[in-house]
């Protein structure tokens, strides 16, 4: 498991019984997580400072138990970079602190090629990838089917003083938007997909990870550069296993790419529990030297 260690702004203090006690930068949150199978060690409600509980409801859905009064909007940090968090419906913040990981690896890769990367971010919800990569001078097309969250996005490029950094926002459906781009001749170095298990477009469009993110792939593999750099495929679906995604860029790219996957994770609080949080496959490609 690859685990994003370096934080100082969040940590998962405990856990267990189907629920996660963490610390946003001054808050202090109980959120469910159905991974969480084990038993707390102690009861979360019994630690104390906790601001605020989500509460799942039995008809679907849920909401916030506030026990202290939390900010609208707040932010937290992560080394240089600065984002916005909300406390919004179905449990989130904005942020899924766990693709630090990923972040650090991306900005290394970007780094290391010596020239301007131009990076297509697909299902870029709050932009926090976007804004790792622009940090270290690529261009990012951040394209995301909520309105919401491209606004999001702009706030924490802001936020980490990057407003005049090379990012273009698209609120668009990601499948038709790489269509569309496809017959337009434009090509990316870099491509991240972090798309949800399931969702819908602007108009209303139907996403289910299964049975599309195959032909996603495909789709997006033509999309690349004569010199890519990488492709970064993130999931949160249960039962997807990282061998599975490995095989799907395995199919799309065949021997152009080294390919790992793992999970990814959060080491808590509790030194022995490590909290697995998604998995990531990863394809660096073997360009050939000038």
């Amino acid at each position: 498991m690859r685990i994003a260690e370096d934080w100082k702004d969040y940590e998962v203090i405990a856990t267990g019984d189907g629920e996660k006690l963490e610390r946003w930068g001054d808050y202090t949150l109980i959120r469910p997580d159905p991974q969480i199978i084990w038993h707390a060690r102690k009861p979360l409600r019994s630690y104390p400072n906790i601001d605020a509980i989500y509460k799942r409801s039995s008809e679907g859905g849920g909401a916030w138990n506030y026990i202290n009064p939390i900010p609208e909007d707040f932010v937290i940090s992560w080394n240089n970079l600065k984002f916005k968090l909300k406390l919004m419906g179905f449990k989130h913040t904005g942020l899924f602190p766990e693709q630090a990981v990923n972040w650090k690896r991306m900005q290394k890769l970007v780094k290391e090629s010596g020239r301007e990367i131009k990076v297509l971010n697909l299902f870029g919800y709050t932009g926090a990838a976007s804004v790792a990569l622009l940090e270290v001078g690529a261009s990012v097309t951040h394209v995301d089917g909520a309105k919401a969250m491209v606004e999001r996005a702009g706030d924490n490029v802001r936020l980490s003083g990057l407003e005049n950094a090379k990012m273009r926002y698209i609120i668009d459906d990601c499948f038709k938007f790489c269509k569309r781009e496809l017959k337009r001749g434009n090509k990316y170095d870099a491509i991240i997909l972090d798309p949800p298990s399931f969702g819908r477009g602007p108009n209303g469009e139907k996403w289910k990870l299964e049975e599309g993110i195959s032909e996603l792939i495909e789709l997006v593999v033509s999309l690349l550069s004569d010199e890519p750099l990488f492709l970064c495929l993130n999931s949160y679906t249960t039962g997807i296993q990282p061998g599975v995604m490995a095989n799907i860029l395995r199919m799309a790219l065949g021997d152009r790419a080294e390919i790992d996957a793992d999970e990814i994770g959060i080491q808590t609080k509790e030194k022995d529990i490590i909290l697995p949080e998604g998995c990531t496959a990863f394809a660096t490609f073997k360009n050939k030297k000038k």
